[in-house]
């Protein structure tokens, strides 16, 4: 089994990734087999945050082991770094139980960290990020996204001005190291992640795409409106309540969970905000499919059609000897 490259289902937020993943896990099982879920989603590993985010049912859960689900509370940051290690030691783990991994998700820089590892990029500096948070109190985050502008162009561009999180720290990187993070981003990383010594690793990427992008906007919004009814509001008015979370937290700046608190802060009105969480959440969706593209040797199957998903189910399971 630690030969065997593990499958990881990716592709654009609502396309099906989850719904498949279950399928194969039950199908295994029927079959004798024991499939775990790791979960490759930024917004799943927090704690309270479980009807924005789309999270698998209790039900779900207790059918099929999952992890990467409700890990830190939401006022704690989880990096990508974070993310491959823990996954490396979840593969490890579930292999070493004679049971399947299957990774599964759409935070895409995830996926990169765990294939092909991180550049070695310069850990925070506090006494930096200080001197960038007071200068951005008494200029504002716009002359700070400027002053990155003149370092480190290809990182500003990408970035808008009040994303002071991402701002702050591209132009901390600059500051620290005399180098532009864009610079870091492109360098080949050191640790391949595919095999570091500990835990073999090769993945195998199944990308649910949509053929359709108009399907997968009319999905998304009616999503949406689910989760609405579900009681999202409810959800995001617990996290609003609670004093150690504010607007720019990692987890709070999830889809959907920032136009909840700008609509909370009475910034924005109901029907706003549901038409700001839909636009956000099609965006994410448009940056994961372009991420996708982007990668040669994914093997594509279209959630549209009936046929390509049996087939994408025969694959998985066929990889594993299961059919």
């Amino acid at each position: 089994m630690s030969q065997k490259a593990v499958i990881s289902i990716v592709g654009p937020t609502a396309s099906g990734k989850s719904a498949m993943a279950m399928q194969i896990a039950r199908q295994a099982k029927n079959l004798g087999k024991t499939i775990e879920i790791i979960s490759m989603d930024s917004a799943l590993v927090y704690k309270g945050m479980d009807i924005g985010t789309a999270k698998p049912s209790v039900s779900e859960m207790a059918e099929v082991i999952h992890h990467g689900i409700n890990i830190v509370e939401p006022e704690t940051p989880y990096s990508a770094a974070k993310f491959a290690k823990d996954a490396k030691q979840w593969v490890k783990e579930i292999q070493e139980r004679n049971n399947i991994p299957l990774i599964v998700g759409g935070t895409m820089l995830y996926w990169r960290a765990l294939a092909y590892g991180l550049s070695d990029m310069p850990a925070a500096s506090p006494e930096i990020r200080l001197q960038i948070e007071q200068q951005a109190k008494e200029l504002g985050w716009a002359a700070i996204h400027d002053q990155l502008a003149k370092v480190d162009p290809a990182s500003a561009a990408r970035l808008k001005k009040n994303d002071a999180q991402r701002v702050q720290r591209a132009l901390e990187i600059y500051l620290q190291s005399g180098k532009p993070m864009s610079e870091w981003l492109n360098e080949q990383p050191k640790d391949s992640g595919r095999g570091d010594g500990d835990i073999p690793l090769h993945l195998r990427l199944i990308s649910i795409e949509p053929s359709d992008r108009s399907v997968l906007h009319a999905r998304i919004a009616k999503r949406f409106e689910l989760m609405i009814e579900q009681g999202f509001l409810q959800e995001m008015e617990v996290l609003h309540k609670n004093p150690q979370l504010h607007p720019d937290l990692p987890s709070m700046r999830a889809v959907g969970y920032r136009q909840g608190w700008d609509y909370l802060d009475g910034k924005i009105n109901f029907e706003e905000f549901k038409d700001q969480a839909i636009a956000a959440t099609r965006q994410l969706a448009k940056r994961q499919l372009t991420w996708l593209r982007g990668i040669s040797d994914r093997e594509v199957f279209d959630p549209l059609n009936e046929a390509d998903m049996q087939r994408c189910e025969q694959v998985c399971l066929a990889h594993y000897q299961l059919n």
